[in-house]
């Protein structure tokens, strides 16, 4: 469909239109996710342009739309800490690129279908607390330190519920009422009511959020001054007018960094996290594409890696393949990368010829889309559903959300990972060998793989048979049966006659079944 460049013109009456409307979700997404990670804003931007501009056409997804994620926002805020910096952080960003490329020529894109569902549900669920948590000071006005509302960002997820008690305490009126009519226009706009109407449809959410942060600004500065938002409170992005000026904006990683071993354990993270949740959008960009299309996952790695290996370089933040922005463009009736790339030329106008309007903007629209993006990540029918599947779902998923709460993201990730193969390992343990009993008869089936990690059960099965019995032992339905269980049969099968047990063996060659050498 979109081999020859003819395909892209004949779609282009469909792709401009997305385009505009991606652009109108993405820029206060790009804005929100640079406050929310304690970055620049303007690196915010830098990310969303590379996305648009470079990864829409090394990506293998017609549909996908890259740029700064919200799934980053708590490893770049750690990471700035860590580092001291915002320089060093961006020579870990190029160095996650390159990573990516390698894991892209590795052809480890399926990578993604390792990591059990239950734990990165619960990831995602964390972030959005966490979002939820650092978001709510920027809903009230609530200033942490004489600095400004930005240096808020200054403490772990951890840490930052005392902040948030004392956030809602410190209220300043008029940022908190743009922040809640903000967010009511965004959940109306969710609404069954809203979406029976094509024409509002078209019209994304956040951008009459910030439509209605900057108007009730205006009309404050002229008719109540008291509720009108200080200057410290809007957003702030440099007023480039040039093409000179938006190149003097850009910043170069900070290379004495590279001695700092810190640079490389962030550098892994955020590979591992943008990569993972690049395939997990991939895969649902994929499912939403009227026309089927499948993107190669391997480029896609590639085409990642090399965007964040440019952003990094010219002072952007780290970028994934993001789903929210993705879906905006397939509902809005994109076909072809050309709306992901026109969303970019969209963005590097509007910072150069009207960053002066851009700057108009409260911080509190902003992080009343944060909110309600946290909302969507960790919404209470989410912890129901996995609570209805069962405690091998249920648990591994609360698990990873306290884990990354109280510790960070990658310890989090891990300690969810060992609890989700933990449940794992233990559903195919049971699922290995099962011992029927009817009277005097028993059955003991071995199912596919039985490995040495089944001999406790198999052991434990055993000792169940009752005495005087008769035992059936079928391996006709086992693949792969391990030499430690055909050993632990040999030995029972020894033993059998002096408990008066009769064992018949089916579907496992007998000059297979030896006992152990102790025997």
């Amino acid at each position: 469909m979109t081999s020859h460049p003819n395909s892209y013109l004949k779609h282009l009456h469909q792709d401009l239109p997305a385009g505009i409307v991606v652009f109108l979700v993405a820029l206060p997404l790009c804005l929100g996710v640079a406050l929310a990670s304690g970055a620049p804003l303007f690196s915010g931007i830098i990310a969303g342009l590379v996305g648009g501009l470079l990864v829409s056409w090394a990506s293998g997804s017609q549909l996908s739309v890259s740029g700064p994620a919200a799934g980053l926002t708590v490893i770049v805020f750690e990471a700035i800490e860590t580092l001291g910096g915002f320089g060093g952080f961006l020579l870990s960003v190029v160095l996650a690129g390159g990573l990516q490329v390698i894991l892209g020529f590795l052809k480890a894109g399926v990578i993604g279908a390792f990591f059990p569902a239950a734990v990165i549900k619960g990831m995602l669920a964390a972030i959005g607390l966490i979002l939820i948590i650092k978001q709510t000071p920027h809903a009230t006005g609530y200033d942490a330190s004489p600095e400004g509302d930005e240096s808020y960002m200054q403490e772990t997820a951890e840490s930052s519920f005392f902040e948030l008690s004392e956030a809602l305490e410190g209220i300043t009126p008029g940022v908190t009422l743009v922040s809640v009519v903000a967010l009511a226009i965004l959940i109306a706009w969710e609404s069954a009511f809203v979406k029976r109407f094509k024409a509002l449809r078209l019209v994304p959410g956040p951008l009459l959020a910030v439509i209605w942060g900057v108007g009730f600004n205006a009309a404050a500065l002229h008719y109540f001054p008291e509720l009108a938002i200080g200057e410290k409170h809007l957003v702030s992005l440099p007023e480039l007018g040039t093409t000179a000026n938006f190149v003097n904006q850009l910043r170069l990683p900070d290379f004495s960094y590279f001695g700092n071993p810190k640079i490389y354990s962030i550098a892994v993270t955020i590979a591992i996290i943008a990569s993972l949740e690049t395939l997990l959008s991939i895969e649902a960009v994929d499912k939403l594409d009227p026309h089927k299309r499948v993107a190669p996952t391997n480029r896609e790695l590639k085409a990642q890696g090399l965007g964040n290996m440019v952003s990094g370089m010219i002072g952007g933040l780290p970028i994934t393949a993001v789903i929210v922005r993705s879906s905006a463009n397939i509902n809005a009736g994109g076909q072809t990368r050309l709306s992901c790339f026109f969303h970019g030329v969209l963005l590097m106008v509007s910072v150069l010829f009207f960053a002066k309007y851009l700057n108009m903007i409260p911080l509190a629209c902003l992080a009343a889309i944060l909110l309600q993006t946290g909302y969507k990540l960790a919404k209470p029918g989410m912890f129901v559903e996995f609570y209805r599947k069962g405690w091998n779902q249920f648990l591994p998923f609360v698990i990873t959300v306290a884990a990354i709460l109280l510790t960070d993201l990658l310890v989090g990730i891990a300690i969810g990972m060992a609890c989700g193969f933990f449940f794992v390992l233990r559903a195919n343990f049971h699922a290995a060998i099962t011992l029927t009993r009817h009277g005097r008869h028993c059955l003991l089936r071995l199912h596919k793989d039985v490995s040495f990690l089944n001999k406790a059960l198999l052991r434990k099965y055993l000792q169940e048979v009752p005495d005087d019995s008769e035992l059936l032992i079928d391996g006709s339905k086992a693949q792969f049966i391990d030499l430690d269980i055909l050993e632990t049969i040999g030995d029972f099968m020894l033993a059998a006659p002096d408990r008066g047990i009769v064992v018949e063996i089916q579907g496992i060659p007998l000059e297979e079944i030896t006992p152990s050498a102790g025997h």
